[in-house]
């Protein structure tokens, strides 16, 4: 696979992006968005020095393969992502756009971050060893790290501007933006993560677990937005290697995590930068999720 320069800021006609987040850049068009997924990567909450080529396009592509698929769940943002179909402005800079930007509505984000998960990792597990529950829900005793649970379970989160999301009860998410907005959100949450699991079953791959960012339009409506099912969002782990007891090897930054782990950063500035052979490994486990997961070649 040839070296590729990654993609770390945008500049459109000359102008920043209104919002940039720690991998997307967001430009405000009137009543749509443009979002740009660029190739920079984080880990333990810092934006690292050194981004992975591509990751930016794998993205965006397998969003819209997932918001693709889902589409008779819940409705999505999505408006366009062929540059052609983007304001008459905008395609000068094709070669920027192209496969790692979407045209999408605009909606009012909803507060709480939708989790479902299909095993015990992550917080879940920090979670279940010091309180036998997650997010309030009481799990059987003796779990293991990376069991399957007796059956999926919706855990929302509390949006960070800065830091970890923080864990919370079906409950207190209804405090924030009602019982029954909260209702929907855990039906609509465990038919995207069913379906989500049964694809990647069949593709070898194990979706351990996954969240979601749901908006409302302006006439009220529900949507999913942001991005769907991607290895930025979710735990995918190669079926054939599951072994429970211990984690998983991981379709997304795990050598970046281990790398920095390894090097004793104390996860305080100044970032570190990652060596190639490190950017390079993480750049194919991201292909290679898309692949597998799309029965295609990253375009």
């Amino acid at each position: 696979m040839p070296s590729a320069e990654p993609l770390l800021e945008t500049r459109l006609n000359g102008l920043a992006p209104d919002q940039r987040g720690k991998v997307r850049d967001i430009y405000e068009l009137g009543d749509s968005l443009l979002i740009i997924a660029t190739d920079r990567i984080s880990a333990f909450d810092y934006v690292l020095g050194s981004g992975i080529p591509d990751k930016g396009k794998v993205l965006t592509q397998l969003s819209t393969f997932w918001f693709d698929r889902t589409r008779h769940i819940v409705p999505n943002h999505v408006l366009a992502t062929d540059v052609n179909m983007y304001p008459v402005e905008l395609r000068s800079s094709a070669d920027v756009l192209t496969g790692r930007s979407m045209l999408v509505r605009k909606a009012k984000p909803l507060p709480v971050e939708c989790v479902a998960r299909g095993y015990l990792s992550g917080s879940g597990w920090k979670d279940y060893t010091t309180t036998g529950s997650v997010c309030g829900i009481r799990l059987p005793a003796g779990l293991r790290e990376s069991d399957r649970l007796p059956h999926p379970i919706f855990t929302p989160a509390t949006k960070a501007t800065s830091g970890h999301d923080v864990n919370i009860s079906e409950a207190e998410a209804g405090r924030i933006v009602g019982a029954d907005v909260v209702a929907t959100l855990r039906r609509l949450t465990l038919a995207l993560y069913e379906s989500g699991v049964a694809h990647a079953s069949q593709c070898g791959i194990l979706l351990a677990d996954t969240k979601f960012e749901f908006g409302v339009t302006t006439d009220g409506e529900i949507i999913l937005i942001d991005e769907a099912l991607t290895p930025d969002s979710s735990r995918y782990w190669p079926k054939d290697q599951y072994a429970p007891g211990h984690p998983q090897p991981s379709f997304d930054k795990q050598f970046v995590r281990d790398y920095l782990e390894q090097i004793g950063w104390n996860k305080q500035p100044p970032v570190p930068t990652l060596p190639v052979d490190v950017v390079d490994k993480t750049r194919e486990k991201y292909r290679e999720a898309f692949r597998l997961l799309t029965g295609r070649d990253l375009a």
